[in-house]
C-alpha cells in the first residue's frame, strides 16, 4: 500500500499539462490548453485541460478526471501503476503503509529484481543487434530480409544475442547479477551443482514481450541457422514476472490504437504484429503460438469487445480457433473471423499490402462466428444428414455459451437461415444446452460451497427524470463554489451569510431531499462528513479521490467547455456579470427549482395513490389534504421564482 503522504507529494508534484503534454498535442486556449482526444479519431480539438485545476476533459467521450485517471484512461494503468510511474517521473520516492510479512517482502524483491534484470538484458540485446558486427551481420541482416525498418526494430525493441555460449551470462554476472537471479529469470541455465552458467537464447534474434503498461516480461528468440535441431522458436520459462497465458504479444505498442478503433485484430506469431504495424495497422495482438486463454481475452476486453481472429487457409489452425471462439463468446465479446488467401499469413500479407488495401480486405471478408463455424463443418459434412445435424448442435452449443439474451436469439435466426431449419427446433436445442449449463454450474456451486440455495441477482434499474439537469447544476456549484460565502434572503426577509455547501446542506436536510442519481448522492454523503470534520469539500478534493465516477464528476463540473470572449468587453463595451457575481441568484432560484420539482413528483404520488379503490374515505381525505397543502408550498415556491402555475 503506498502511503498518503507518497500519494499526496505526487499530486502535488504532478502536473497534468506536463503528464498528457507527453501524450497529446497542447495548444492555448484562454487559460487553458486544448488538443485532439488521445481515445478517438477527431478532427476538430475537443480535449481540454485546465492547468489551474489540475484536471482534464474529453468531450468527445465524456471522460476527464485527474492527471492519475488519465494515465489509468490513456495507459491502461492500474492505480499503483499509475501513481509510481508518476513518483517515478517526479523523482518521489514511495513510502510504504502496509507492514509486511518476511515472505512478501522477499516476493516483491524477487519481483522487482526480475524486472531489472529483463531491462537489462533488453538493452543488452538491443546493444548487441546495432553496435556489433556480428549483431550487424546476422540479426539486422534478419530484420533488414524480412521488411523490417529501424523505426519498427526500434519500437518493438528488437535485439540479437550472440553466438558466444555465455556471452550474457558472463556480462550480466560482471554487473553485479546473481547465479540465482539470472536461473530465475530464465536468460541463463545452469547445470546441477554448476556456478557457470550459458545463455538461453544464444544465436537468436530476439523479440522482448511486455506488459501491458509496457515493462519487459520476458523474451522470444528465433534461431536464424538451418544447420542446428534446436527448436526455431524459443521462449522465457514461466517466472514471477512471466506468464504466457496471461500476455499477448504487442499489447503495450497496440492499446491505443485498439481503444481508437474500437477493435482487435488478433494473430498468432510476433512477426504478424510488426509487420501489420509497419503496414500501418496497429490494432492489432499475437497470442505468441499458443491457444487463446481467458485472462488473454480478459485483456483485450478491457479495450475493446470486439475482436477479429487471423487465420491463413491451413486446416488444422482452423480447427484449433473453435475453442478460442467459445472462449471468446464467454466472455461477452464480439467475435468474427478472416481467412486470408491461401498460401498467405499475417506477415506475408502484411508485407505486400498497403493500410487501406489491408483494412478493406478485412471489412470485407471478415465474417461472423457462426457463418465460417458452419461453412467449415458443412464443407466436412457434405451431404450427410447425421453430420450436418451434429454441426447444428455445435454452433448451437456455442450460441449457448453467449451470456446476452438478444445476441443469443439472433444468432439462433441466422443459424436457421443458414441451415435451412426451424427457429423453433433450434430454440428446444439451445433451452436444453442452457439448462443443462444451468445445472453443471448449480451442481458445481453446491461441491464448492456445500448449499443447496439458488443465489438471487438483482438487477439495478437505473431511471432518468426531470430532476437530473437540476442535480447536475447543484453538484456544479458544490465542486466549483462550494466554499464560497454568499448573503442570502430567509423567508422572514432577512439578509444572512454563509457558505454554498452550507445552505445546499440546510436545505435539502430541512426538506428531506434526496439526490435522484446515487452518485451524486455518495457525493453529498463525503460533504456532509466533511462538514461534519470542519471541512469544505470541494472540486479540489473530489478530483484527487481514488474514485473513477466521483473523479469524473468532478472533471465535468470544474472545466468549462466555452469561455467569454474578452472582446465583448475590450472591443464590444458589453459588460457582463461573472458566474461568482451571480451565484447567489443562481443558487436561491436552483434550489427553489429543485424542491418545485420534489413536490410535483410527491403530489403526483399521492395523485395515484387516490385512483386506488381499496382506499377507505378517511385516508383518501388525508391524502387529498396533504396534496392541497403541498400545492399552496409548489404554488410560493413558483411565486418566488416568478413562474406561472
Amino acid at each position: 500500500m503506498i502511503s498518503r503522504q507518497t500519494i499526496d507529494a505526487i499530486f502535488s508534484a504532478a502536473r497534468v499539462e506536463e503528464v498528457i503534454g507527453d501524450f497529446v498535442n497542447l495548444k492555448r486556449a484562454g487559460s487553458n490548453l486544448k488538443g485532439l482526444s488521445p481515445f478517438t479519431d477527431e478532427k476538430t480539438p475537443s480535449f481540454m485541460v485546465s492547468p489551474a485545476k489540475q484536471i482534464w476533459k474529453d468531450f468527445s467521450t465524456g471522460k476527464g478526471g485527474n492527471v492519475v485517471t488519465f494515465l489509468m484512461e490513456h495507459e491502461q494503468f492500474s492505480y499503483p501503476e499509475a501513481l509510481r510511474w508518476l513518483a517515478k517521473k517526479y523523482n518521489i520516492e514511495i513510502e510504504e503503509d502496509q507492514e509486511q510479512t518476511q515472505e512478501q517482502k522477499d516476493e516483491l524483491k524477487l519481483k522487482e529484481s526480475l524486472y531489472l534484470i529483463s531491462e537489462f538484458a533488453k538493452k543488452f540485446f538491443i546493444e548487441q543487434l546495432n553496435e556489433t558486427e556480428e549483431g550487424q551481420n546476422i540479426g539486422l541482416s534478419y530484420f533488414k530480409e524480412r521488411g523490417f525498418t529501424k523505426s519498427t526494430v526500434e519500437k518493438f525493441d528488437l535485439g540479437y544475442s550472440p553466438s558466444k555460449r555465455n556471452a550474457f551470462t558472463e556480462f550480466a554476472s560482471a554487473k553485479g547479477y546473481g547465479k540465482n537471479l539470472l536461473e530465475a529469470s530464465g536468460l541463463s541455465i545452469y547445470k546441477e551443482n554448476s556456478e557457470v552458467g550459458f545463455d538461453r537464447f544464444r544465436e537468436r534474434v530476439i523479440f522482448p514481450i511486455h506488459s501491458f503498461s509496457g515493462r519487459t516480461l520476458g523474451f522470444g528468440g528465433r534461431i536464424l541457422r538451418k544447420d542446428v535441431k534446436a527448436a526455431k522458436y524459443l521462449n522465457s520459462p514461466e517466472s514471477e514476472i512471466y506468464h504466457k497465458s496471461k500476455i499477448l504479444y504487442g499489447i503495450s505498442q497496440s492499446k491505443q490504437a485498439i481503444l481508437k478503433q474500437n477493435e482487435c485484430l488478433l494473430v498468432e506469431g510476433y512477426t504478424d504484429v510488426i509487420s501489420l504495424h509497419q503496414s500501418g495497422v496497429e490494432n492489432v495482438v499475437a497470442s505468441s503460438g499458443t491457444a487463446l486463454t481467458p485472462d488473454q481475452i480478459r485483456l483485450i476486453k478491457r479495450l475493446t469487445p470486439n475482436i477479429i481472429l487471423i487465420y491463413d487457409g491451413d486446416t488444422a489452425g482452423i480447427k484449433a480457433s473453435f475453442r478460442g471462439i467459445d472462449l471468446i463468446l464467454e466472455q461477452e465479446l464480439n467475435v468474427k473471423v478472416l481467412l486470408l488467401p491461401d498460401g498467405e499469413d499475417p506477415d506475408s500479407f502484411a508485407r505486400k499490402h498497403s493500410s487501406e488495401e489491408i483494412q478493406r480486405y478485412i471489412a470485407e471478408n471478415s465474417t461472423d462466428f457462426i457463418r465460417f463455424k458452419a461453412n467449415v463443418l458443412l464443407e466436412e459434412a457434405q451431404n450427410d444428414p447425421i453430420k450436418k445435424s451434429e454441426l447444428i448442435r455445435d454452433i448451437v452449443q456455442s450460441i449457448s455459451l453467449i451470456p446476452n439474451i438478444i445476441q443469443r436469439e439472433v444468432y439462433v435466426q441466422e443459424t436457421a437461415r443458414l441451415m435451412e431449419i426451424r427457429e423453433e427446433t433450434l430454440f428446444k436445442e439451445l433451452q436444453q444446452n442452457l439448462r443443462r449449463k444451468t445445472k453443471t454450474e448449480i451442481e458445481k456451486k453446491q461441491t464448492t460451497t456445500g448449499t443447496t440455495s439458488l443465489e438471487v441477482v438483482k438487477k439495478e434499474e437505473i431511471t432518468v427524470n426531470n430532476r437530473m439537469i437540476l442535480e447536475e447544476e447543484i453538484i456544479r456549484l458544490i465542486m466549483q463554489y462550494g466554499d464560497l460565502i454568499v448573503e442570502l434572503e430567509s423567508a422572514e426577509k432577512t439578509a444572512y451569510e454563509t457558505t454554498v455547501i452550507e445552505e445546499i446542506m440546510s436545505q435539502f436536510n430541512e426538506n428531506e431531499l434526496k439526490f435522484q442519481n446515487s452518485v451524486y448522492q455518495s457525493i453529498l454523503e463525503d460533504v456532509k462528513k466533511g462538514y461534519e470534520e470542519n471541512e469544505l469539500r470541494t472540486g479540489d478534493f473530489f478530483i484527487r479521490l481514488f474514485d473513477s465516477e466521483k473523479t469524473e464528476v468532478a472533471s465535468e463540473s470544474l472545466i468549462e467547455k466555452y469561455s467569454l470572449s474578452e472582446n465583448w468587453q475590450k472591443k464590444l463595451k458589453i459588460y457582463i456579470k461573472s458566474k461568482e457575481e451571480n451565484i447567489a441568484k443562481i443558487l436561491n432560484d436552483v434550489l427553489l427549482r429543485y424542491k418545485g420539482i420534489f413536490v410535483e413528483d410527491t403530489i403526483r404520488e399521492f395523485s395515484e395513490l387516490l385512483k386506488e379503490e381499496t382506499i377507505s374515505g378517511e385516508i383518501r381525505q388525508e391524502q387529498m389534504e396533504k396534496i392541497m397543502k403541498l400545492t399552496e408550498v409548489r404554488a410560493r415556491l413558483f411565486k418566488e421564482l416568478n413562474r406561472i402555475i
